[in-house]
This record gives C-alpha cells, structure tokens and sequence, in this order.
C-alpha cells in the first residue's frame, strides 16, 4: 500500500514538474490554428521605414504628391511605418515579432537567387531554394511537398488547410492536383452549390469588375474571399495571398503601392479582431505575414526585383500568436524565407522538417523552446 502511494505522489510530482516546463501547453497546441498572409514584393524598406520621400514624386508615378505626403510622410522612421501600417507596429511590434531590420543587424534575406514570385512562393512554403528546378513564373506543378500539403495529411487537418489568393499560378505552387488544398487563386468565382448569399454577391463582383490584371485579382475581393472561407469552413490552417503590391510597383505608381500596402494592413487588422472574436479561434491563433521577394533600392530600379536587381533579395517576416514570446523588431539574427515553411508547423504542433529534412529550421526563438519540434 505504501508502495502504490509512494508511486502516486511521484507521479503528481512528475505531473507538476511537466506542467512547470510547459506541458499542458504542448497539449493544448492540439486546437492550434494558424492564418499566412502575404504581401507581395513589398520592400523592406517601407515596411521599417514608411514612405520613402525620393519616391513621393512624379518620377515614381505618384499623381498627387502633395495628398500623398500629407497622408504618408512624417519627420521619422517609426512615426513614417506607424502610419504606412498602424496594426504593424502598433500591434504586432509590440506583441509579436518582426524579422528583417538591416539597422539592428538582422536582414532577412531569400536563399533561391532568381528573386522574383514562384521560385520565393516555392522556397517559403517548402523550405528550401530550389534554382534549378523551379527558375520561371509558369504553370508547372511544384515537384516538392509543401507544407500546406503536409499538414492536410496530418491528423486532425485533413481538409482544414486551404490557399485563397490573388495570382492564378497558386494552383500549381502548391500543386493543388496532388496535395489536395483547397485553393482559389486568380480571377475565378467562389465554387459550390451551397452559397451563402454574400459569397454569391462575392461572385457577382467577380464577374463584374474591371479586370486590372489577366492574372491577378485585386486585393479586396480576395480579401473578402478569405474572409467568407474562415467564418463558413473555419480551417486550421489558411494561407492569403495578396499582390497589389507588387503590381503596383511593377507600374510604376509609388502611390497605390502604398495605398495597397496601407490596406492590407487594414485587412489584416480586422481579420485579427475577427479572429479574436470567435471562440474556436480566439487565443489559439497564430499570425503571420511575409513577401515573397524584395525589389530594388533606386528610384530607377525600385519597380523591379530578379537575379540582377541588386537588393532584391532583402525580406521581411512577422509573428503574433498566443505561443510567440513579445520581443518586437528583432535584433542580431539571422533570417530566410525557407524558414516559413516549418514556423508554420510549428506553430500548430507539428514537425515539417521530419517529413522534408532538407527545409530549414523555423525562425529564432518564435515559440517557447519547450514547444519547438
């Protein structure tokens, strides 16, 4: 009889002892759920910075330079990014983390050398460059599993990862056909029989507004996709693609550039109060947000980004979440963008790098240590 109690309070102690080193954490990591975004070829140097004063010009294609300075530029660094992207640094900078300052010796920077969206894409959501193999924009199937489709396949995701985005070559980034993602991507309508009757307002739009771009649908409508997709199917994992940015730049029109920036940064801020508003994800819910490529530093070459663009391959990357440790701009580190793809499986518990080893680790010191895989 002694010897059963003895055992009973050992194993209370051993119970206490995992909970002192953040046990019942991992086990609560089973209802984890985590929301990508991105933010297509926007610079570093806005993202730290603001707007950029060479580029509120003419020259750079703003058409009111004046409303755009009085709306954008202010005397400083932080007071220029506080206002470009409030929620950025009025939320995540302070509760969750950003990778990528060159002044705090921290640049983040892309392993793939074309610089330019499918092979980025493809580094982020696999976790490695792949130059030989994946050097073009064009619709081939990625031969790599990503970490999207590893987690569809995981226990307790299946069917509740999904991609809604504005470029139309996601399909084949995330090679759809073999993963098994849901993704809707480009200028394509909401599918199904069972609408909800905003989705089928959403369609309506789809089919009605102004194409900009043959390939790429506009922010808000997919913004709005997303949007309807988390509050109808409710997934554990969602990856949102928005490219306004990069077309914009690619233009030459420094001025909706911004303004697009400036939005998805509302977006993201309402989303993050939707979120916190739902039971299933309030405080369950990791946040995170990168580019997919830089673009040059001149008022020459900002427009663009590829193998010779220097600067191009500079980045940036965010955190928030329940598990993310409040440590702001990071200092000293190092960052890629390969290392998306296991930050985001971290973040829901589980381990990409043992179903893909070549991936890189996850971002420094994003989750407490005792929960890293």
């Amino acid at each position: 009889m002694r010897a059963w109690l003895i055992a009973l309070i050992l194993l209370a102690m051993n119970s206490s002892l995992a909970n002192a080193q953040g046990e019942p954490e991992l086990i609560a990591r089973k209802d984890r759920k985590v929301i990508y975004i991105t933010w297509d070829g926007f610079r570093w140097q806005e993202m730290f910075g603001g707007a950029q004063e060479i580029l509120i010009a003419k020259d750079a294609g703003v058409a009111d330079v004046d409303g755009v300075k009085r709306r954008y530029w202010r005397e400083t660094d932080d007071e220029r990014r506080e206002t470009l992207l409030p929620f950025m640094w009025k939320t995540i900078a302070k509760r969750g983390q950003i990778f990528g300052d060159p002044s705090k010796n921290a640049a983040a920077k892309l392993e793939n050398t074309h610089k330019f969206s499918y092979p980025g894409y493809s580094e982020m959501f696999c976790g490695f460059a792949d130059d030989k193999g994946i050097d073009s924009n064009k619709k081939v199937p990625n031969p790599h599993v990503n970490v999207l489709e590893f987690l569809n396949r995981r226990p307790g995701f299946e069917q509740r990862v999904a991609a809604i985005a504005t470029w139309d070559v996601f399909p084949s980034i995330l090679n759809q056909q073999r993963s098994g993602v849901y993704v809707n991507a480009g200028i394509v309508p909401i599918p199904g029989d069972s609408l909800t009757d905003r989705e089928r307002l959403l369609n309506e739009m789809i089919s009605d507004t102004v194409v900009l771009w043959p390939d790429n649908q506009i922010d808000v409508i997919t913004m709005q996709v997303a949007r309807e997709y988390l509050l109808k199917h409710k997934p554990r994992v969602l990856f949102i693609g928005l490219g306004e940015t990069d077309e914009w730049a690619h233009a030459r029109r420094y001025d909706r550039y911004l303004h697009a920036a400036n939005r998805a940064d509302a977006f993201t801020a309402k989303l993050w109060e939707l979120l916190q508003s739902l039971p299933e994800y309030k405080d369950q819910t990791s946040l995170v947000l990168a580019c997919d490529h830089g673009r040059g530093n001149t008022i020459r070459d900002w427009t663009d980004h590829g193998a010779k663009i220097e600067g191009a391959e500079f980045i940036w990357s965010a955190v928030l979440g329940p598990d993310t440790p409040a440590m702001g701009v990071r200092s000293d580190v190092s960052a890629t963008l390969s290392q998306i793809a296991a930050t985001l499986a971290t973040l829901v518990g589980e381990d990409f790098r043992a179903a893909s080893p070549k991936s890189a680790a996850p971002l420094p010191d994003v989750i407490s240590a005792s929960m890293a895989q």
